[in-house]
């Protein structure tokens, strides 16, 4: 849909989101944290693209691996693109799993391991690297990964017993929003790269279908006109810190990708929900006094157990600006274009380093930078450059 804030701000919006992605972001990181000794990327940066930490993210393999191949087949077939994807997904393939088979989440430069965390998140990044790498090559063997770790992913997260609970689910029983969103998005990816496939027995529309129904069955309450980020099995608001802890940034990513589902398969019932999840977020996350999403807030307005609650962290505002231009192109209705337009001038306002390049991470509530750094082991090239190429896409009306 063309509207007449999409026309009035079409080329500067290309200019930060297009040529943003073209010729800042994806170089940054190709120029400073690609591994051109060991393979793979560094993340761990500092302003000017010093090397501050070797540790990796496994996370940053997959997420990177994702990035490049990305780039490469959807926008140009840049060979410095697709030798990046593969050298992430190769050092992911070689380097990065237990003798068990599941992903480490950090390693040493040469992929000696680390740290194993209890989720599995590796996996699903390392699947949506593989499928975009099988899209970008047609060699079978990145399909074949793609479909085991989305797999490996769905044992983890959906058979009982599997990952140990933070909390004694005797006591007290409970259901996180990210592991929801992340299968949404996981099979949306591999859907995109791989076409319908049957993994678990259930298509992947079919868990994209069911990752709907739960963050909307589950998550979603209209009554309080919030999205919880932890409830009950059966959906319970529970009245502790962790219960009422609200993640506006993250709340608003799972309606985007809501809304996208709902456009594929032409449903106006779910596009609405997406739309009031991307309201209720808006008006609590929302800082009035300073601008910026306010990272952690209360549902009943009682005061945040994590002491960084206040701060504005770059990926909330990666999500929070292509929520509200996907929902503005959508829908057309101009109060999502005020609210693009608010979030996006103020973190193209507080975030980019104009001399550097790239993005500062994190701010203080006022917007002044807390650290110089660029990246660390969950910054890197995706959230920034994911959304601008979703947006540049959206622009382009190819959402």
């Amino acid at each position: 849909m063309t509207t007449p804030y999409l026309r009035a701000r079409r080329a500067e919006l290309l200019r930060d989101y297009r040529d943003g992605l073209l010729h800042d972001v994806a170089p940054f990181w190709l120029r400073h944290g690609l591994d051109r000794e060991h393979g793979g990327i560094l993340t761990a940066l500092g302003r000017r693209g010093e090397l501050l930490d070797t540790d990796k993210s496994v996370w940053f393999q997959g997420r990177a691996g994702w990035t490049y191949a990305t780039l490469y087949a959807t926008v140009e077939r840049r060979p410095e693109w697709l030798a990046a994807a593969l050298s992430c997904v190769r050092f992911l393939r070689d380097h990065c799993a237990a003798p068990d088979g599941k992903l480490y989440f950090s390693v040493t430069r040469e992929g000696r391991p680390l740290r194993m965390r209890r989720y599995v998140f590796s996996e699903s990044f390392a699947a949506i690297a593989y499928a975009a790498v099988h899209r970008a090559t047609g060699e079978a063997e990145w399909r074949d990964r793609a479909l085991a770790a989305f797999a490996t992913y769905l044992r983890h997260e959906r058979e009982p017993g599997r990952i140990a609970p933070k909390v004694d689910p005797a006591t007290r029983p409970a259901r996180g929003l990210a592991p929801v969103m992340i299968l949404l998005v996981t099979a949306q990816d591999l859907r995109d790269c791989l076409g319908d496939a049957v993994v678990g027995g259930r298509t992947l529309t079919d868990w994209a279908a069911l990752a709907c129904d739960e963050i909307v069955g589950l998550f979603c309450k209209p009554e309080l006109r919030a999205v919880l980020e932890q409830v009950g099995p059966g959906g319970e608001v529970y009245d502790h810190f962790d219960g009422r802890l609200l993640n506006p940034g993250h709340a608003i990513e799972a309606a985007w990708f809501l809304l996208r589902e709902a456009r594929r398969r032409g449903d106006r019932g779910l596009a609405r929900t997406a739309l009031d999840m991307l309201d209720w977020m808006w008006e609590r996350g929302w800082d009035r006094e300073h601008g910026g999403l306010l990272y952690f807030v209360d549902l009943l307005g009682k005061p945040v157990q994590e002491y960084w609650h206040f701060m504005k962290f770059w990926w909330p505002h990666n999500e929070a600006i292509i929520a509200t231009l996907m929902a503005h192109a959508h829908s057309g209705e101009e109060r999502y274009a005020a609210m693009h337009r608010a979030v996006h001038d103020w973190a193209h306002a507080h975030f980019p380093d104009r001399e550097h390049g790239e993005w500062f991470g994190y701010l203080d509530r006022e917007g002044r930078v807390t650290t110089e750094l660029k990246g660390n082991l969950w910054k890197g090239p995706f959230h920034l450059p994911r959304q601008q190429l979703v947006c540049w896409n959206v622009l382009e009306g190819r959402y």
